[in-house]
């Protein structure tokens, strides 16, 4: 039998001792390593991973939480954003609106302001024309007076005789009025 242990010792001894389950001590490690993996097991499907489960979903949830208030602020602030816009776009309009109703009352301020300045200068320049035509008149008045007496004097010193005196006159009217023609 001896032989026999023998032979069969080589034979195993030939092949992995690890999967020896003739060995006793083997099948002890196999027995406790099923015990350790089944406690294992147990502490950590009822204990450890339900924890782990726990904040991965508290987790999620303030993620989700968190991106629904983003979503939610973002949609305040787009709409703050257009009725920003629009308020803009409204008060440009109203100063654009406010600037084109100055500029009618000022271009409208100016003309009547233009008109009475000229309806001023109209009188005042009727006015002076009626001035000049008086001076004119009085001018020529005192032209033909001038005139008279300029041509008696020069008429007695080149022929030494006095002429008539209704002549004179007459002749300087007629060489006026024929000069105003």
């Amino acid at each position: 039998m001896a032989a026999a242990t023998l032979a069969t010792t080589p034979a195993r001894a030939a092949g992995m001792p690890q999967l020896d389950f003739g060995n006793p001590l083997l099948l002890a490690q196999v027995v406790w390593l099923a015990i350790i993996f089944l406690v294992l097991y147990v502490l950590l499907s009822r204990w450890a991973l339900p924890q782990v489960g726990a904040v991965l979903e508290h987790r999620a949830n303030t993620i989700a939480g968190d991106l629904e208030a983003a979503r939610i602020a973002k949609e305040k602030a787009d709409a703050a954003v257009a009725e920003l816009t629009r308020a803009t776009r409204e008060a440009h309009a109203g100063a654009q609106a406010e600037i084109a109703a100055a500029v009618a009352t000022a271009k409208t301020k100016a003309d009547a302001e233009a008109a009475e300045l000229n309806a001023r200068l109209d009188a005042q320049i009727a006015a002076a024309e009626q001035r000049i035509a008086v001076a004119r008149t009085s001018a020529l008045g005192a032209l033909e007076q001038v005139a008279v007496e300029t041509a008696r004097e020069v008429v007695d010193r080149l022929i030494g005789a006095s002429l008539d005196p209704a002549l004179v006159p007459q002749a300087v009217a007629g060489v006026l009025a024929a000069r105003a023609k």
